[in-house]
């Protein structure tokens, strides 16, 4: 994952595209918000399809490893009961 790089000094950390200041997260917003590949990209000309697929993949990654939280409203006494 060579494409995502982290600098304390950009963005208060974020992971973001190497030789940029657009985070994973704002890729990941882009797509969600109904952008393709192919639009981030002509949109961003800097950016390469490479870029876009490596903020996915750092994204299933973290979640892999993350645990599942759920709203307050949902406690285990609520679910479970």
């Amino acid at each position: 994952m060579e494409r995502i790089v982290f600098n304390p000094k950009i963005l208060n950390g974020k992971p973001i595209i190497k030789g940029t200041r657009i985070s994973v997260e704002f890729i990941l917003e882009l797509l969600a918000s109904g952008m393709t590949q192919d639009d981030i990209i002509k949109e961003y000309k800097h950016l390469k399809k490479e870029d876009v697929l490596a903020a996915l993949e750092f994204a299933a990654k973290t979640i892999k490893r993350e645990e599942i939280l759920f709203p307050s409203y949902l406690t285990k006494k609520n679910v479970l009961a």
